[in-house]
């Protein structure tokens, strides 16, 4: 696979969500989209109550460049409110847009698992679980056996070591600290350890921050260096660029993202 370096962008199909671990309970997204609820006519008047967004669904047909596509990054798109349908609809605009890197976020494996054999798995759609400490290690077991082109490890925010989580056929891991004014600063010795981990392992590990009270407060620096290793990402098919392009003007999103 050859690297390629992509703009970020955002896609959320679904928003809202509700907590299943300790990785919740100072959830970002929902701490954002509550600021707006009860506001008639906002985007998020309900909060972060589940709403699926259709109107969404066709947004990656409309960018023309290519890009690294975060998939509901206000949500879990296997949230058990959602229909199998729309997840379907949703992993079927992906195997057409074959121009961008779709990455998916789940805390809820179980629903992956019994969804992953009716879903297309083009190399274009990578697949990640949150694993913010051993109690979650079962989330990475339940990943593995996705037939994912890549998978990876969000351990973030980190709330203990994770020294000893089974890395087998894990393509990446992700790690940061909590934001907020309520954070939960992560130990340096867990970021340590899962960093040797991984590379003992021979796993890209990419460290996000400490985080802060606001984002990036508290800096990238472990043990004096930044890590941002990564995987080789699959370069874009770009000779779908034309073929899954459709003639209408670009909808507004959420915003862009560089959040990996």
């Amino acid at each position: 696979m050859q690297a390629v370096s992509l703009r970020w962008q955002s896609w959320n199909p679904v928003t809202g969500c509700t907590h299943v671990s300790a990785g919740c309970a100072h959830c970002y997204a929902e701490r954002f989209a509550e600021r707006w609820r009860g506001i008639p006519g906002h985007h998020y008047e309900h909060g972060f109550d589940l709403m699926l967004r259709p109107e969404r669904l066709e947004l990656p047909l409309h960018w023309k460049a290519p890009r690294h596509v975060f998939v509901t990054s206000m949500g879990d798109l296997f949230h058990e409110h959602v229909p199998d349908e729309y997840v379907r609809r949703v992993f079927a605009v992906m195997e057409q847009a074959r121009r961008h890197v779709f990455h998916v976020l789940t805390k809820r494996e179980a629903r992956l698992l019994a969804l992953s054999a009716e879903l297309p798995w083009p190399d274009n759609v990578h697949m990640g679980v949150t694993v913010e400490s051993m109690a979650c290690a079962r989330r990475a077991d339940a990943l593995r056996a996705v037939p994912a082109a890549l998978r990876h490890i969000s351990a973030e925010p980190l709330l203990g070591p994770l020294d000893e989580l089974d890395l087998t056929a894990i393509d990446w891991v992700v790690a940061g600290g909590e934001s907020g004014p309520t954070r939960r600063a992560p130990r340096p010795e867990w970021l340590r350890g899962l960093r040797d981990h991984c590379l003992a392992a021979g796993v890209p590990f990419t460290f996000k921050g400490w985080g802060g009270r606001v984002q990036g407060a508290g800096g990238r620096l472990l043990d004096g260096r930044e890590w941002q290793d990564r995987p080789s990402f699959a370069a874009p098919d770009r000779a779908h660029a034309a073929a899954d392009s459709v003639a209408a003007p670009c909808q507004p999103t959420l915003w862009d993202t560089s959040l990996l």
